[in-house]
């Protein structure tokens, strides 16, 4: 077992600035010669360019944005499904990506009616139009929703 006495020492001793030329910091203390920065009680304001205009003032206003929670869901089609999936498959968003239907499993979909769908499929927790539902249980496929 360690005892702390053991250690090696974390904690380094500062700097004494301004004891003497043979002390590496003395005269001007590391700090160079004139100017603000050289100063006491030196504190320079973020973005302060010298008294020239500063680049936050000297550009435009940034003026809207972009809500991301209004982007429209893509919307595929049974039929479409109804061609990359065999009868009881289950279609989900993961197997949507697997196949190639959609690119991200965080893009915004919604399964929309086409003109019929004969296959039984399962449909788990993919967000489906009132049409489709139908449907979907008419062909007799099941549906699985996320309980709220």
């Amino acid at each position: 077992m360690i005892s702390l006495n053991k250690l090696k020492k974390i904690v380094k001793l500062r700097k004494r600035v301004g004891r003497g030329i043979s002390a590496g910091q003395g005269k001007t203390s590391g700090r160079g010669s004139k100017g603000q920065k050289s100063r006491s009680g030196n504190t320079i304001p973020v973005g302060f360019e010298g008294g020239q205009t500063p680049l936050k003032q000297r550009l435009p206003k940034f003026r809207g944005f972009y809500r991301h929670k209004n982007i429209a869901a893509k919307n595929i089609s049974l039929k479409i499904i109804a061609d990359n999936f065999k009868a009881g498959e289950s279609v989900t968003i993961g197997s949507l990506k697997e196949k190639g239907l959609i690119k991200n499993k965080k893009d915004k979909i919604k399964i929309v009616a086409g003109k019929f769908l004969r296959r039984k499929l399962i449909f788990k927790f993919v967000p489906l139009s009132e049409s489709a539902e139908e449907l979907i249980k008419k062909a007799g496929g099941v549906i699985i929703k996320k309980k709220k």
